[in-house]
């Protein structure tokens, strides 16, 4: 029987590799929320190519996995007020999602849910329950938890997009270095209980309390990206309604429309991998001179290590070549490093990055690493072990240079020695003969 689950569950696994091309998407909707209200954003989605399935949270069918095997390439969690979910939806099973590089798109509410929990497990504190994110800036006939948030550059995003609207809740960032800011809170914001706030003493209360009692401020969070260290991403939104048609079409204080569409495309692109996604295609490494990788080095080698990398192009759905790193670094380690250095583009070659290092002048067993992380890009990680040793006894060299001295000291002590042999010898042969001849 256990025979049988085995087989079971790898006939499950080699099925999703076969059909990892389909970007297949769970969307987990409150029976509250309408689809038709979000048409704009699930629209976009099925148009790059995305099959989407729809189930309420309660419902235990389709299933996100089976056997441990995750059904769907991505899931969307849009039930941001609903406190109970089916059995295979726990802040658990999410996190065992991530591990089989499933990524997560949740929007998060003011309310205590069962999503507030999962958020603390990502360095994510969100503020007490029922205080949204309150801003009477700038002036408008929106109420004030309905508030026109700049949207600051990054990597993640389009350049230029507009303010957007957001209603919900902030969140704070833990000290976590896997975490990805997206949009922060604006400075004239704060949390806090809507019906109590009534004008700026609200904020001064709040900032009295002290701790956890100020809210407030452009270092708290609206969205958040993680990138897990098996390169899943899940990003936390405070809110659900950004991603409405409503938000969408509803003109900023300042007549124009907001920047929410293309906000949250490209927030999903991020997040489901189309963007600022790199991997490491090969490594090599030899000695100058040769092109094959040797068994072993010997110590003070002149080598040549070289690593090609490319990026996904969401456009063609390939894999291109990329240089666009001029922080990549190599690291000659035993332990530690004993050899660090830049690893750069070779100019006219795409994707190749190659440097050139002596082996340090000690054997043992050495790894080439590469370990590159930034902020938003797929994690680079590469690891290769090689022995270092000494020279053979036939492989050192012959006569030194700088012992010279030492060779024609030696040398002349030889020839000396036997120069006074000879005179000494032959001096006393000679006088032996000259005393003979006299007593003769």
């Amino acid at each position: 029987m256990r025979l049988l689950s085995s087989a079971l569950i790898t006939l499950l696994a080699l099925t999703k590799l076969s059909f990892a091309s389909s970007n297949s998407v769970l969307v987990v909707l409150d029976p509250s929320l309408d689809r038709e209200d979000y048409s704009i954003f699930f629209g976009g989605l099925e148009e790059r190519g995305y099959n989407l399935t729809f189930r309420a949270p309660k419902d235990t069918s389709p299933a996100i996995t089976n056997y441990g095997v995750p059904n769907y390439d991505h899931v969307i969690l849009f039930a941001p007020d609903t406190k109970s979910y089916a059995q295979d939806i726990t802040p658990q099973s999410l996190v065992g999602l991530l591990s089989e590089n499933t990524n997560l798109l949740i929007a998060l509410s003011p309310k205590q849910t069962p999503l507030t929990s999962l958020a603390a497990e990502f360095s994510l504190i969100l503020p007490p329950p029922e205080t949204p994110l309150i801003s009477h800036h700038p002036a408008r006939s929106e109420p004030p938890t309905t508030i026109p948030v700049p949207v600051s550059s990054s990597p993640i995003l389009t350049p230029g997009i507009p303010p957007i609207w957001f209603t919900g809740a902030s969140h704070a960032l833990g000290s976590t270095p896997m975490l990805v800011p997206i949009l922060r809170a604006p400075a004239e914001s704060f949390a806090a209980d809507p019906t109590s706030d009534a004008d700026s003493d609200a904020l001064v209360s709040a900032s009295e309390k002290g701790g956890e009692g100020l809210w407030a401020g452009s270092q708290m969070g609206l969205v958040t990206g993680f990138q897990t260290n098996v390169n899943s991403r899940v990003v936390f939104a405070g809110g659900v309604n950004m991603f409405s048609d409503e938000y969408a079409r509803k003109e900023l204080p300042s007549g124009e429309l907001p920047g929410n569409a293309l906000f949250v495309t490209d927030v999903a692109a991020w997040v489901f991998q189309e963007k600022m996604k790199l991997k490491i295609d090969a490594v090599d490494h030899h000695r100058v001179g040769e092109s094959e990788a040797p068994e072993k080095y010997t110590i003070n080698d002149e080598i040549v290590y070289t690593a090609h990398i490319s990026a996904y192009d969401s456009e063609t759905s390939t894999w291109k070549p990329y240089s666009g790193i001029d922080d990549l670094q190599l690291e000659f380690t035993m332990l530690d490093p004993h050899i660090r250095t830049s690893l750069p583009p070779v100019p006219g070659s795409p994707g190749t990055y190659q440097v050139q290092f002596r082996a340090p002048d000690r054997h043992g067993v050495f790894k080439f690493v590469l370990n590159w992380k930034r902020k938003g890009y797929s994690y680079l990680e590469s690891s290769t072990t090689v022995p270092v040793v000494p020279p053979r006894h036939d492989q050192y060299p012959r006569f030194l240079s700088a012992a010279w001295p030492y060779y024609a000291g030696a040398i002349s002590t030889s020839v000396g020695f036997f120069l006074f042999s000879a005179l000494w010898l032959a001096g006393d042969v000679k006088g032996e003969r000259k005393k003979g001849s006299k007593a003769e």
